[in-house]
């Protein structure tokens, strides 16, 4: 039975993106492993039967001695387990698990960009953490026991272009995929009630929440009616993390709802009439992907992750980035016109059946897998 790793720097990414990959490869006769640091879904993830290991170490750290113990203590976990492949999930993970894998001689190693998040953004201290990794990340990036996965076509022309993955072992799987029997499927088309309007993401000025903000500021100058809904949480180990005093200021002042983290997506969007993802930079992200499976118009950023999943006109509006006012523009648009919900909400639902299904996303996974010459044993 061939042994593949997960590796993460958080747990959370593992339960909320993961799990239902780790399922399909076990159903295909895989045993896996998830390795990450222990925080609040570790043990969540053991009491469902998931073969859970610790890695100590810190997302934010850049301390030498600190980042070698992470590494060693990596190596210490690998050689136990001694698997076929090791599969990594953001920066950290690729490096020091490219790092630990290659040591090793291990067969096979997947570094998945689920988009080029912090370390490729703009600003003075990505762009001098970039003078450090980019140089290493070429010289062990290349080998020919290392894969790359990307999903999106334009993050990967970015990494093979920067030098850092070969063209060849560079491909794309888009998302992580929606459970499609979960959401309702149809735009919220009650009448005699206020619209709502929602956002979900991580609170990270990188998701757009100030823009989101600003854009409910002036809608409701002259539409109070509108709710917005935030859903999402801080994350203190990424330096993008929204100041939480902002926050704080922000809920005095009741433009938005502040729903926190919360695991009833289905739930939420069906109550909801119009999804919001104003970000500077994604993958593919799984809430426009669960917007477009509940049946709902989107707004979102046009960059190359949204319009995987938004068709400008036909099931959403894209706007620039960094630009509330346009935003709010394109929300108001959609407030304005029910039947234009309704239409590109319809237009969403048939985007999410034909290319976002969990079944046909774990299937290209494991088709992939089987591509590198991992030896998995349907049980369909």
């Amino acid at each position: 039975m061939p042994q593949i790793v997960f590796i993460a720097n958080w747990d959370w990414v593992l339960f909320n993106f993961r799990l239902p990959l780790v399922r399909a490869l076990q159903s295909a006769g895989t045993e896996v492993f998830l390795v990450c640091p222990r925080g609040q879904y570790f043990s969540k993830m053991e009491e469902l039967g998931f073969h859970m290991i610790e890695w100590k170490m810190s997302r934010r750290s850049l301390l030498p001695f600190k980042e070698l113990k992470s590494v060693l203590g990596l190596r210490k976990i690998l050689v136990k387990l001694n698997p076929d492949v090791v599969h990594n999930f953001t920066i950290k993970p690729i490096l020091y698990g490219t790092i630990t894998a290659r040591s090793l001689r291990i067969r096979l190693v997947i570094n998945n960009f689920t988009g080029l998040g912090y370390l490729f953004s703009d600003g003075a201290k990505p762009f001098l953490l970039r003078l450090l990794v980019l140089p290493i990340m070429r010289r062990l990036l290349k080998s020919p026991t290392v894969n790359a996965l990307f999903q999106n076509n334009s993050d990967r022309n970015n990494i093979i272009e920067r030098g850092i993955a070969v063209e060849e072992r560079a491909a794309i799987i888009p998302g992580t995929g929606v459970d499609l029997s979960r959401f309702p499927g149809k735009a919220n088309q009650k009448t005699g009630r206020s619209l709502k309007v929602m956002m979900a993401s991580r609170l990270l000025t990188d998701k757009g929440v100030v823009e989101y903000f600003e854009a409910a500021q002036l809608i409701r100058e002259s539409h109070p009616e509108i709710k917005f809904l935030l859903a999402g949480a801080p994350d203190p180990g990424n330096p993008a993390s929204i100041n939480p005093k902002l926050i704080e200021d922000w809920k005095t002042l009741e433009v938005l709802e502040f729903l926190g983290h919360r695991s009833d997506m289905d739930q939420l969007l069906a109550e909801v009439d119009i999804a919001v993802l104003p970000s500077y930079h994604e993958g593919v992200p799984l809430f426009l992907i669960e917007a477009a499976a509940a049946g709902l118009p989107i707004v979102a950023s046009d960059i190359p992750g949204c319009r995987m999943v938004v068709s400008q006109n036909n099931n959403g509006l894209l706007v620039p980035i960094r630009d509330s006012k346009e935003l709010a523009k394109a929300i108001e648009t959609l407030l304005l016109n029910r039947s234009l919900r309704i239409q590109m909400g319809k237009k969403s639902r048939e985007i999410a059946l034909d290319r976002f299904s969990i079944e046909r996303i774990n299937q290209r996974y494991i088709s992939y897998y089987k591509e590198l010459g991992i030896d998995l044993i349907l049980n369909s």
